[in-house]
């Protein structure tokens, strides 16, 4: 988590290269920051794949996914040798960053379709840690392509002649606010309960309501909609729709700690393998400065709590909530399915997949976006009475 942080930091609401729209020299100064980041990224996921067994790299499903690496690697190679130093070479990067973003689209559908053809001859357990590896990877490697495309299109010439919205830097909006995405969420997900079920619950909600912070609004979208997902459809089907579920924001005051204190508590952290108390770190936290804000400021924090009244996760399914194979690789009625893409493709509370219960990648794929930018998702359920989950979410950067 702590990697992904540091290597995007110039993504932050500061931004290195400026507001957009951009100069040609800032817009010169994103492609070639960029271009300094994907091929690394791009092989370390090759080498990933073919570490896996020959046969699961054979699948049609996966095979595909290994291909559309080694192409995406293929069509960077005309970047390496030099800088990208003019307009017209900035122009044909943004192309070949447009053909990579779209190149990768549907790679979290193939992949759990080729696991799930593949369950017997890989173990559930080190087909989670290959995911959660690289699901959390493909997050990084596509903000940083999407990210110097929005800076693009807000900086070519029709864009400037329009006035932009000063809170978006690139595909990044610096005063988001949680409340407007839950009610969206809401929305969607209402329309697919009252389409499959005849009924819509409600959300209640409370709290820090008009709270923004910088965050990057699809991310927070995505996360947000699995987890409504789960609880709308716990409540529907135990028969408890006429209680809303209760959605509470907590913004946390501000934090008077230094960058370099907070990651040096990080380093201490048992799940943390970096060492950031070694020489460098106050180099870094120095340079960050006007980066992320001032050196004596943490981004803000903003606490979501989501309850509902669907009677809970059985304690024997909530050890596996956060494994892909919960449902993708135990669940073959599943493989005779077409439910990868299905709107309500959450986990199923009770542990029972349905046709819509998808192939489980929505609970652990919805905490690797939260953790990327260091946020978290927690669990509580009692058992017989419902779920509350926690969902904390650090911003980007910290506006000032």
């Amino acid at each position: 988590m702590v990697s992904y942080a540091i290597e995007c930091h110039n993504l932050g609401p500061g931004n290195q290269h400026g507001k957009p729209p951009l100069s040609d020299d800032a817009l010169l100064s994103s492609a070639n920051f960029t271009l300094s980041l994907l091929p690394a990224r791009l092989a370390h996921r090759i080498q990933r794949l073919r570490n896996l067994p020959f046969i699961v790299v054979a699948n049609p499903h996966i095979n595909k996914i290994y291909n559309n690496y080694l192409h995406s690697l293929s069509i960077l190679e005309p970047f390496y040798q030099k800088r990208i130093s003019t307009m017209e070479e900035e122009e044909k990067f943004t192309e070949v960053m447009a053909d990579l973003v779209q190149t990768h689209t549907n790679t979290i559908p193939t992949l759990a379709q080729g696991f799930l053809e593949c369950r017997k001859y890989i173990d559930a357990t080190e087909i989670t840690n290959f995911l959660d590896q690289h699901l959390r990877a493909r997050i990084g490697t596509r903000l940083i392509a999407e990210q110097h495309l929005a800076l693009h299109m807000a900086s070519t010439a029709d864009a400037r002649a329009l006035d932009s919205d000063p809170y978006n830097i690139g595909v990044i909006d610096s005063s988001l606010q949680p409340a407007r995405i839950i009610r969206s969420c809401e929305a969607f997900v209402g329309d697919i309960c009252e389409f499959k079920y005849g009924v819509r619950p409600k959300i209640d909600m409370n709290g820090s309501i008009d709270a923004t912070f910088a965050h990057v609004p699809v991310h927070l979208e995505y996360v947000l909609t699995e987890l409504i997902k789960n609880a709308f459809r716990a409540t529907v089907e135990s028969g408890n729709e006429s209680h809303p579920v209760e959605v509470t924001l907590a913004a946390a005051p501000d934090v008077p700690m230094s960058k370099l204190d907070a990651l040096k508590q990080l380093a201490l952290a048992d799940e943390t393998t970096l060492d950031f108390t070694k020489d460098g770190l106050a180099e870094y936290c120095t340079l960050s400065e006007g980066v992320h804000g001032p050196i004596n400021s943490a981004p803000p924090t903003i606490t979501i709590r989501i309850r509902d009244r669907g009677g809970g996760i059985p304690p024997d399914v909530l050890p596996n909530i956060w494994s892909y194979s919960f449902t993708t690789f135990n669940a073959d009625e599943a493989a005779g399915t077409n439910s990868v893409n299905d709107g309500l493709n959450a986990i199923t509370n009770g542990g029972n997949p349905s046709s819509i219960a998808g192939l489980g990648y929505g609970l652990p794929l919805g905490r690797a976006y939260a953790e990327y930018f260091g946020g978290s998702i927690a669990v509580q359920s009692m058992h017989g009475w419902g779920t509350d989950v926690y969902l904390s979410l650090q911003g980007i950067g910290k506006v000032v």
